[in-house]
């Protein structure tokens, strides 16, 4: 790999961050080894690797929330080792994590400005709202952020909750802002938005990490690309100078010259028939369509178009006004998650931390929970059937651990995708509802998920999938259903159609 290294030296921007050598372990696992980074004023420098290829926990050393185990970080030519996130804050760092972390029950203004309230006067202990209220209006003007700071954080879609903590970042004036994987929840406009945003910071002489999978945003935004595999640098390149087919081989070490895999599976008759499904508390109106075996159906809209909702009603996690679900000609209620299992269905939520995985259960934990039925010798659990069913969780999935006994929460976002999935496998479903099933997944592991979607519709499952993704939509599905204003405005053939089709339907009803 001698021949990737190519290391920018370019002085015409000073450099503002550099770390050298950081190495990091954890309990059977290096999880960094000697990596270097150097983030220059006034430029965007992405940061790519496959799942668990070391980004985030790199970050989290600078950051403050790991202490590394070696190495040397340097800020602005000055050296640096931060204990914690909140004197990072104060001397210019900031982070936009990949999973957000607010207080759901407080208002935006209060998640902004939370741990450094501005008070009535100097020396007084009273929390001035006034001051809060203007502060946050004039930052959110700034970037173009259409949100009342007095709105709850709960109130408000992932997307928008995710523009709120980046303008909390923002708010630090920040000399390095990270952004690990910032665009996952946003759609096509929001992204647009953001580059804004970024491009602003970088005009100011911000110096932004940029941590993504999706190849087009990071030769679209960046200046620089560091490549990382295996918790080691492998590359650090100009953006202008790389494809995305040169990126894919710098991470995955090998050629990927599908990005999506073949299809295999064949359409039967109707498995899932749906008539007139309608949300008692959400946006859900009046939707009808039938699916079959074997047939892989994407569902598409724009962010909060009713894609979600439509998933959540057919599971039964949100309660249903009216409308009926028939599966293989008989009707079912499906009134809560136990009943849907029963009657084989499964659903992979959008929030993985949310309402995915148990952050303080390890990796064997989160992925028989539920079908413990299965690995029951009479009335007991076998813990050795509980095994046999997590090691075949890992190695299907691949997903990369040290042990079973791992907590989940110490695994990338990419790796507890694939437990959680794995978990959903292991019920055996005959209906899967997959809600972003490949967000924040690197483009190797992308590829066997829809290898294992495609192979599951093969074996005559059906399987309902949402995704912010067109292209994605348009290369693993069969067809597509599209929601728009929490109706469904159309479908189309996913073999014909363009994005353009799509984009038409989804604002139909917006």
């Amino acid at each position: 790999m001698n021949e990737a290294i190519n290391e920018i030296k370019n002085p015409t921007a000073p450099v503002l961050l550099r770390m050298e050598g950081i190495e990091k372990v954890f309990p059977g696992v290096r999880a960094l080894d000697g990596v270097n980074l150097t983030v220059k004023a006034g430029t965007v420098h992405a940061l790519m690797g496959e799942n668990g290829a070391g980004k985030s926990t790199l970050m989290k050393c600078l950051f403050g929330v790991y202490a590394k185990d070696g190495g040397h970080i340097y800020l602005e030519g000055k050296e640096i080792s931060f204990h914690n996130a909140k004197e990072a804050l104060e001397n210019g760092v900031a982070m936009v994590h990949q999973e957000l972390n607010q207080a759901l029950k407080r208002n935006v203004m209060d998640n902004m400005w939370l741990g450094r309230f501005p008070t009535v006067a100097r020396g007084l202990p009273f929390t001035s709202e006034k001051k809060m209220y203007a502060a946050t209006k004039e930052i959110f003007d700034r970037l173009g952020i259409d949100v009342d700071p007095k709105t709850v954080m709960s109130k408000l879609p992932v997307s928008k909750r995710q523009m709120v903590e980046i303008a909390k970042a923002v708010s630090y004036n920040a000399k390095v802002i990270v952004f690990d994987e910032p665009t996952s929840s946003l759609t096509e406009d929001e992204v647009e938005h953001l580059f804004r945003i970024i491009n602003m910071l970088r005009d100011e002489g911000c110096g932004i990490i940029y941590i993504s999978h999706k190849m087009k945003e990071i030769l679209e935004i960046s200046d620089e690309v560091t490549v990382m595999r295996d918790g080691k640098w492998i590359a650090t390149r100009e953006a202008k100078n790389l494809t995305t087919d040169e990126i894919i081989k710098l991470m995955v070490g090998r050629e990927l010259t599908n990005i999506y895999p073949p299809k295999t599976n064949t359409v039967g008759d109707v498995l899932l028939e749906v008539e007139h499904l309608t949300g008692m508390y959400s946006k859900l109106n009046d939707v009808s369509f039938r699916a079959h075996r074997g047939e892989i159906i994407g569902v598409a809209g724009l962010d909060g178009s009713g894609r979600t909702e439509l998933l959540e009603a057919l599971y039964g996690t949100a309660t249903r006004k009216a409308g009926t679900i028939t599966l293989d000609g008989k009707p079912i209620r499906n009134r809560s998650a136990r009943e849907s299992i029963k009657n084989g269905f499964a659903l992979l939520t959008e929030e993985r931390r949310a309402t995915g995985i148990f952050g303080i259960l390890n990796i064997r934990e989160n992925a028989t929970i539920s079908s413990l039925d299965k690995d029951r010798v009479g009335p007991f659990l076998s813990e050795k059937k509980r095994k046999e069913s997590t090691d075949w969780v890992i190695r299907s999935m691949h997903v990369k651990t040290p042990t079973q006994e791992t907590k989940i929460r110490s695994l990338s976002g990419g790796n507890q995708q694939k437990v959680i999935l794995g978990r959903w496998l292991l019920t055996d479903p005959t209906v899967l509802l997959l809600d972003e099933p490949t967000r924040g997944i690197d483009v190797g592991a992308k590829y066997e998920i829809y290898q294992l979607i495609i192979d599951l519709a093969a074996k005559g499952k059906t399987v309902l999938m949402v995704s912010s993704e067109m292209p994605e939509l348009l290369g693993v599905c069969d067809r597509i259903l599209v929601m728009s204003g929490g109706r469904l405005a159309g479908e189309v053939d996913a073999a014909t159609a363009t994005q353009e089709n799509i984009m038409t339907l989804a604002a139909k009803f917006a």
